[in-house]
């Protein structure tokens, strides 16, 4: 009988922590060398136009308390010890979405001297959100993505934003002449 009613505990306990990691995700931000174009659009990401935080979506300081990583940039030699601590010091369940085709593939930094390559080299990446930077729709896309595969209760398998995508509910401030 107490076995019934601790696994009855635990997955009460399981569904909660589950409806909090889908509707409230942390985020930590990381840059491994790329140009800061795709950083810029993460950080438009923020802003009121886009308001990534409706969807609960907070960006957090310490890896410690973050739940998705977003990374920019191809991984280089100087950030590779830091890119590997950073993600170690998440807590499980952790997921990482590379943002940028430097992310992807090493984009223009493919082939220097200082460049290992792509993320997926180094840390599993979950969502992959392609461009030269991306714009905040696409951001918003791969991460609603990411979300959409929790909420059916499986593990994200790799998923990659197409390069068009579908409209959000962002609204373009009309002239009055159309």
């Amino acid at each position: 009988m107490n076995t019934d009613s601790e696994n009855f505990y635990n997955q009460i306990v399981n569904k909660l922590k589950n409806w909090a990691r889908i509707n409230s995700p942390w985020a930590i931000h990381f840059n491994s060398g790329s140009c800061n174009g795709c950083d810029i659009e993460i950080l438009a990401t923020l802003t009121p136009r886009y308001d990534v935080e409706r969807l609960g979506i907070k960006l957090q300081g310490s890896p410690r308390h973050a739940d998705v990583l977003i990374a920019t940039g191809p991984v280089t030699l100087q950030a590779l010890d830091r890119l590997i601590r950073v993600y170690e010091q998440m807590p499980d369940p952790k997921f990482v979405i590379a943002v940028g085709s430097c992310a992807l593939s090493g984009g223009v930094f493919d082939g220097c001297y200082s460049v290992i390559g792509d993320l997926n080299k180094v840390i599993p990446v979950n969502v992959y959100i392609p461009g030269c930077p991306p714009r905040p729709e696409a951001i918003i896309f791969g991460v609603v993505q990411l979300l959409e595969s929790l909420k059916k209760g499986k593990n994200p398998q790799p998923i990659t934003v197409p390069d068009e995508i579908p409209e959000i509910a962002v609204e373009e401030e009309s002239n009055g002449n159309e």
